[in-house]
């Protein structure tokens, strides 16, 4: 009886990347699955993911509230810090409205109906938003915002006031900017094979948006009701103009914004990418390594 070939070994680690090819495929995959959740697990991973976003941002807080910091320096630091929201949202498993922005890769590939992708989509922003306003309860009642002898509460303040005074066109451009790098972290991300490359593939583009200055909506809905809420207990200094703080001020802000990110993330990286690898060299290609 003859022997049979010896199996090919395959290799405990892998170091090498997956291709953008490989990529393309991996996230209309995991577009199809994400899209097609049930509510429940869709709506409590997106819960997950607006907290993890806001620890992000808290971490970024700390950084911001030391005055002996330069402007770059705060900038380029805090944006490091904050990668910690999407660390804990890809490396942790959860549900990111701006991530989700690439199912419209599944849907233009006829994978996913117009109507899941919203509803997905739907589900996931109000899920982000119980999540962010569930830890805005929790740091405010941890007194975290009085560390630094109060500056941390003022950071807060002064970023809120920040987010709210640009007029609606400024802040939906700073929304497409934000996702274009956000969207790029998350490809990247499905390149790595590992946590350390995940980790890793997140940190340049998600500390360049912070650093720009341009606007995240899930990061926002932690920023801006928690400064509603300082506003509203009377925690905001008595010569901060809180003025532009308010629940109006919050929607001129998440409304833009929200609709930005979408055309970032689902327009300028999830439809180009989706063009590049599957319109022009088709869906079965592979890069050559």
């Amino acid at each position: 009886m003859a022997e049979s070939p010896p199996s090919p070994q395959v290799p405990i680690f892998n170091l090498e990347a997956y291709s953008p090819a490989e990529i393309k495929e991996a996230v209309e995959r995991v577009g199809v699955k994400k899209a097609t959740l049930p509510f429940l697990t869709s709506f409590m991973l997106a819960i997950v993911a607006g907290g993890g976003i806001g620890f992000g941002a808290v971490y970024y807080t700390i950084v911001a509230s030391d005055p002996t910091f330069s402007f770059a320096t705060v900038r380029v630091v805090g944006g490091l810090a904050f990668t910690l929201g999407l660390v804990l949202v890809l490396v942790g498993g959860a549900e990111l409205f701006t991530g989700n922005n690439l199912i419209v890769m599944a849907w233009a590939s006829g994978k996913v109906s117009t109507r899941t992708m919203l509803r997905n989509w739907t589900i996931v922003w109000l899920g982000n938003l119980l999540g962010a306003l569930g830890l805005v309860v929790l740091v405010y009642f941890s007194h975290h915002l009085d560390m630094n002898d109060g500056r941390i509460g003022l950071s807060v303040l002064n970023t809120a006031a920040g987010k709210i005074r640009p007029d609606m066109a400024t802040l939906f451009f700073k929304g497409v900017l934000c996702n274009v790098l956000v969207c790029a972290a998350v490809w990247l991300a499905y390149a790595g094979r590992s946590v350390t490359d995940k980790m890793v593939a997140v940190v340049l583009p998600i500390s360049a948006f912070i650093a720009a200055g341009f606007e995240h909506c899930v990061a926002n809905m932690y920023f801006l009701p928690l400064a509603w809420l300082l506003v509203q207990t009377g925690h905001a200094p008595a010569n901060f103009d809180a003025s532009l703080i308010t629940i109006s001020g919050i929607f001129h802000n998440l409304v833009p914004v929200t609709l930005g990110n979408i055309v970032g993330g689902a327009g300028l990286v999830g439809a180009v990418y989706w063009v590049i690898y599957r319109a022009t060299f088709g869906a079965s290609h592979r890069d050559e390594k």
